[in-house]
């Protein structure tokens, strides 16, 4: 039985017992109505109120912003806190690493604890916050990591669907609280469906042939809500084979086919506006949020706090009969199940109503944040044993531009204490340690005038202007370069960055920030020497102004604003004190120096941004450079949110290690790592690349064909996923089947404790369809004394083998043999053994059944996958004559002698050919058009008789034609 035929069911008891139960309900003094009566199921509960309520009480509740009902004593709500690797937005609160380095843990165990504890924070916020419910969180996301380039990376956990779905389910159980009926808090999984590139993100379309949606981006959802660890998922801006996620029908019949329980299905922000606007799908606010819901839409975030427009917009589609009352009642209920199950209607607000603001930074949560985030770093390369180091290296230099700051992301949680690097490593050694930012110190004097940029010394800084006959302290700024041209600038005078604050230039950030980050500028050399200072706050994938906009005087007392290229000022640049040679003197004579670099969340990559640049910034390269040369003992902490190119450090440095922005124990973490008090136990979750060009387009969604991730990459990685170094070593025994999957015995044969995560693959050798070249199926993380020898039993069943077979529609495994292998990276697997499955064979298409054209086996680059309909359905278009689409292997019935196909959109041809693009002819149906894209109508010709036997069969399309069925007959 699906699940969504259990949840009728239990919908259609639950209504006859209250009804019942009426009113004779034994009531509390504060339950006077059976949905204020724990006793009784969820289900009665939520149909017991929805009875009571008007139709503008249930409309009310579709909005984002839920009003409260008085006359039943029900405060508001809200959908949607932020709470990623933390409780965001809400002031301080215990920051762990960002997503990307909790997974890195391969810890499901951890993951769990950490939800647990961000549960509790947003439960200790929700006492504080008395203008209604915030517990319904938007996290975790799961979308997978298939191109670094994302510009949020940093929000996800794996290129994998499978340690997706293990991490996001053990972090989505705790923050549940591990019972389906009695919620924490609950979490909203982010953002359906492949959504993985955020230049023109709600324009683009990913296009998802069936085994990639299925067998891909589909698998890093389900095993979250399978698990019941979350509670609905949130559609993402972007459509999928041209239709916007915000109505995908998917919502509704794949998503709630994975649970018994009610989902709450959230749109993104502003998503619902964009249906009419940006993506012009519907004519009206109505028709939008009408299929909306039908698609299985519960809650509209849209137009921030004010839910009038989407009232409006719903009352209005039901008075035109888009939509019924029952379809509210459908949503309205999703969104009270959830209310009921977090212990709003309880006693006390239920099980966890008592939770108080007092876990918020408690000293558990502390401590586990320090075992996240040690947990998380990864060892990448570890020559000559360069790490650990020694208990008597204590004359230490940290340098770099993260040496001694922390940084925090757009969904990042304000850090209640920051623990840098510099601060980990003193506390670590019991002294102060050499420093240097390794940034330089410059002053900017404008040539035509001859003063110097100046600015405030106060803590809110001040205007920038030119001011200055000589380069003081007020006239002098760090500079940091992020890449890609990209620096920062930060005031001598304060310690502030600089920003534009809409009307001008002030010294006021401490860090960069905000939706718009407007502390970027760049420098940009001329040919007489002189710089121009830009400014490139706005500078991504589009720009706010039409052109490029600098820095000049723009008052009459030298006060700077924004100016034309013409107009811009041409400054000297003094270096007051080179970087370089900074970093290099405090290096110098060191036992060992440790250079901190990498990136800024708020610049390198984010939301709305992604990444151009895979590499580390240039000056910062440079700087490792420097500092190696001075001094050999040189180790590098790389801290970023995703992985890096590195150039050629990795070959010139003997040890580097990798860590995400890590929160608020970043510094004691890594000191704990550098001086080997704990082993670095961290393994990568996605591949790194040696280059872009080892990639395809970012909008090329289909990983199959395009070679994307460790399953299809055949190039050389930097380094490969699963990776990452210890301290000590193992060796692997023999592979050996047991009941419900395999055993190895794995042995510590270094001389320290250590962790590995030992990692099981498999891959089909033979079958009618492309295979990974290996598939993550199962892992456990074990600890081992020296010289200490486990077995590991990793669990793995026949029905893991299979994948979606598009001759049928349907989950297959296919008889054959599959090599089973396991160790420590997808690279690094001795322990190997074959694994004889008895399962079917596909048989040859039989291409007398109406087949879906996007069930191909292959196509060519001018093929697209569109939208059959507005409501639902994938149909196949081509963007010029000749694109083809392969049907592999197909047997046609005894006596076929018609095609025929169903298409849309211009007048052209499709052609029948065999065994290739430009094979001998068997038919040609020609086809004169139709005045819509989604209006259908059958073509049919006669088939050749070179069309009777088993071939493999080509469609090609004339351009601008449309197909969605076909069938030879």
């Amino acid at each position: 039985m699906t699940g969504k035929r259990r949840h009728r069911s239990a919908y259609a008891l639950a209504l006859t017992l209250v009804a019942a139960l009426g009113a004779t309900v034994p009531a509390h003094a504060d339950t006077p109505y059976p949905f204020r009566d724990p006793s009784l199921s969820v289900d009665a509960r939520v149909t017991d109120l929805l009875g009571r309520l008007t139709l503008d009480e249930k409309i009310s509740l579709l909005h984002q912003y839920e009003p409260a009902i008085p006359r039943l004593g029900i405060q508001s709500f809200r959908t949607g806190t932020e709470a990623l690797h933390g409780v965001a937005w809400l002031g301080k609160a215990t920051v762990f690493p960002q997503a990307v380095g909790l997974a890195s843990t391969w810890d499901p165990a951890l993951m769990r604890d950490v939800g647990s504890a961000v549960g509790d924070e947003a439960r200790g916020f929700q006492q504080t916050r008395p203008d209604g419910w915030g517990l319904n969180l938007w996290a975790p996301v799961v979308n997978p990591l298939r191109d670094p380039r994302w510009g949020r990376n940093e929000e996800g956990y794996s290129e994998d669907p499978y340690l997706t779905g293990a991490i996001s389910t053990a972090y989505g159980t705790g923050l549940t609280g591990g019972d389906p009926d009695h919620l924490k808090t609950a979490p909203t999984l982010k953002h359906f469906l492949a959504n993985n590139n955020e230049v023109h993100r709600d324009t683009t379309t990913s296009e998802l042939r069936p085994r990639v949606a299925k067998e891909y981006d589909e698998q890093a959802f389900k095993p979250a809500i399978e698990a019941d660890a979350a509670t609905g998922v949130m559609s993402s801006y972007n459509l999928v084979n041209g239709r916007p996620n915000t109505v995908n029908p998917a919502l509704d019949d794949t998503v709630r086919t994975w649970t018994s329980q009610r989902l709450l299905n959230v749109t993104d922000a502003y998503a619902p506006g964009n249906l009419v606007g940006s993506q012009k799908y519907f004519g009206t606010q109505a028709e939008a949020d009408a299929a909306a819901l039908k698609a299985g839409i519960d809650s509209f975030t849209d137009n921030d706090r004010d839910s009038g427009p989407t009232t409006a917009a719903v009352k209005s589609a039901l008075s035109t009969g888009l939509l019924k009352e029952s379809d509210v009642d459908k949503a309205a209920a999703d969104v009270l199940s959830v209310r009921v199950r977090l212990g709003e209607f309880d006693p006390g607000g239920g099980k966890y109503g008592s939770i108080d603001a007092s876990v918020i930074d408690s000293p558990a949560h502390r401590k586990l944040a320090r075992q996240a985030a040690t947990e998380a770093a990864v060892l990448l390369k570890n020559q000559g044993g360069a790490l650990p180091l020694k208990k008597s290296a204590k004359d230490v230099a940290v340098v770099g531009p993260l040496a001694d700051t922390l940084h925090t992301d757009w969904y990042s949680g304000t850090l209640p204490y920051a623990v840098t690097p510099k601060d980990g490593i003193e506390a670590k050694l019991g002294t102060s340690v050499a420093s240097s930012e390794g940034v330089d110190r410059i002053a900017l004097k404008d040539t035509a005038t001859g003063k110097y940029v100046t600015a405030g010394a106060g803590e809110a800084g001040a205007a920038l202007k030119e001011s200055a006959t000589t380069a003081g302290t007020d006239a002098q700024f760090d500079v940091f370069d992020w890449g890609s041209g990209i620096v920062t600038l930060r005031s001598a005078a304060n310690g502030r960055y600089v920003g534009y604050n809409w009307s001008g230039f002030v010294n006021d950030q401490t860090q960069p920030n905000g939706w718009y980050v407007q502390q970027q500028f760049r420098l940009e050399a001329q040919d007489d020497g002189t710089y121009l200072l830009r400014y490139a706050g706005y500078e991504t994938q589009e720009s706010w102004w039409s052109s490029p906009v600098y820095l000049g005087p723009t008052g009459a007392d030298g006060t700077l604003g924004l100016v034309s290229k013409d107009r811009a000022a041409h400054y000297a640049k003094d270096v007051v004190r080179s970087g370089v040679a900074d970093a290099v003197a405090a290096v110098k004579g060191r036992d060992t120096a440790v250079v901190v670099v990498g990136s800024d969340p708020s610049i390198n990559g984010r939301e709305a941004h992604d990444r151009t640049d895979m590499g580390l910034a240039p000056a910062q390269e440079s700087l490792v450079e420097a500092v190696r040369a001075a001094n050999p003992h040189t180790v590098v902490i790389v801290e970023n949110s995703y992985p890096t190119t590195l150039g050629s450090l990795q070959k010139q440095v003997p040890a580097l290690l990798w860590t995400t922005h890590a929160g608020q124990e970043t510094g004691n973490a890594l000191a704990d790592l550098l001086w080997g008090d704990a082993d670095p136990s961290g393994r990568l979750t996605q591949t790194w690349y040696r280059s872009e060009s080892d990639l395809p387009s970012i909008l090329d969604y289909d990983i199959i064909k395009s070679g994307r991730t460790y399953q299809y990459f055949t190039g050389r990685p930097l380094y490969p996923f699963g990776y990452g170094l210890s301290y000590t070593s193992f060796r692997y025994g023999g592979l050996r089947q047991v009941k419900g999957g395999y055993e190895v015995s794995v042995t510590n044969t270094g001389g320290r404790a250590g962790d590995e995560v030992v990692q099981l693959y498999v891959h089909q050798r033979l079958s009618r369809d492309e295979q990974p070249l290996k598939q993550l199926k199962a892992f456990q993380r074990v600890s081992l004394k020296p010289g200490e020898t486990r077995t590991v039993r990793l669990k793995l069943r026949r029905s893991d083998l299979a994948h979606w077979d598009v001759t049928r529609s349907k989950w297959v495994v296919e008889k054959g043999t599959y090599d089973v292998m396991v160790g420590s990276s997808s690279a690094d697997l001795p322990a190997r053994t074959a694994w004889r499955v008895d399962g079917e064979t596909i048989p040859p298409r039989d291409l007398s059944k109406v087949t879906r054209a996007e069930n191909f086996d292959d196509y060519s680059p001018a093929i697209h996958l569109v939208d059959e309909s507005k409501a639902g359905g994938t149909a196949v278009s081509a963007a010029s004559d000749g694109a083809w689409l392969k049907f592999a292997d197909t047997r046609p019935a005894k006596g076929a002698d018609v095609f025929g196909a169903r298409v849309a959109g211009s007048a052209g041809s499709v052609e029948v050919r065999l065994g290739s693009p430009t094979g001998p002819l068997a038919a040609t149906a020609h086809f004169a058009g139709t005045s819509s894209p989604y209006e259908y109508t059958t073509v049919t010709a006669r088939l050749s008789a070179a069309a009777k036997g088993r071939a493999d069969v080509y469609l090609v399309l004339g351009k601008d034609v449309r197909l969605s069925t076909f069938s030879l007959r």
